[in-house]
């Protein structure tokens, strides 16, 4: 049996319990081959950088698979059936990664972000006020609304007439 690592997107007008249940349902069709699913992490409801059949977002899942390519083969032919389920995409690998995935390491960097109230190595300064540094003060008499090349001369057929 080969180790997979598989990830699909399932339909934003799903619930969470409709993605478990259809994890569930794969996990039936894998294990009826012999084959079993280990790691299952929800990502969440992510927005698509583009519409796929029509939707903005999608609920993203991984799944680790210790499986034959026949049961693999069989999931993916009900995946590609499926309304349900947008996209879909298995990776071979040599091993399974042990702990959190990448996804899932952004999002707990994000929370202890978010505990300790800055951003980043801002310094706890927000948006907007605080020291400017040197870009303040005199902007040596220039207005925001032009510029200092003086008048526009016009162009060679500007204004003529056809």
């Amino acid at each position: 049996m080969a180790l997979y690592e598989h990830v699909f997107l399932a339909r934003q007008d799903l619930s969470q319990q409709q993605v478990d249940a259809l994890v569930e349902h794969y996990r039936g069709v894998i294990g009826g081959f012999g084959g079993k699913i280990g790691r299952v992490e929800n990502w969440g409801l992510k927005s698509l950088t583009y519409r796929i059949k029509k939707n903005r977002k999608a609920y993203f899942t991984l799944v680790d698979l210790d499986c034959s390519a026949e049961a693999l083969n069989e999931m993916e032919r009900q995946m590609g059936l499926s309304e349900d389920i947008l996209r879909f995409m298995t990776v071979k690998v040599e091993q399974h990664e042990e702990g959190a995935s990448a996804m899932m390491q952004k999002r707990e960097e994000r929370t202890e972000r978010s505990d300790r109230g800055g951003f980043g190595d801002r310094g706890g300064r927000g948006f907007g006020g605080g020291d400017r540094g040197d870009r303040g003060g005199d902007r040596g008499g220039r207005s925001f609304g032009g510029d200092d090349r003086g008048p526009r001369r016009p162009r060679e057929n500007e204004g003529a007439q056809a």
